[in-house]
């Protein structure tokens, strides 16, 4: 699937991450998501990562900073 107009493309090496420490279950994320990668279960958020481009308009709307995109290689 194709990033939305205007978006970045998916990053290699990259994996979308939610803390779970951090992350409420308010679905502001999920409302936003073009591709419906992400999903609320109980009062945390899952992604499918293989289905996530990337995208990012979801991170700036966590109203608490739970979502990030991370180089699995420097870990």
């Amino acid at each position: 699937m194709e990033p939305p107009p205007g978006s970045v493309a998916r990053l290699e090496h990259h994996n979308f991450v939610v803390d779970e420490d951090r992350c409420f279950g308010c679905a502001a994320c999920v409302a936003l998501c073009p591709v419906n990668a992400l999903t609320l279960i109980d009062i945390l958020v899952y992604v499918e990562e293989p289905s996530c481009t990337h995208c990012n308009l979801c991170i700036p709307a966590c109203p608490v900073h739970a979502l990030s995109i991370k180089n699995i290689e420097a870990v």
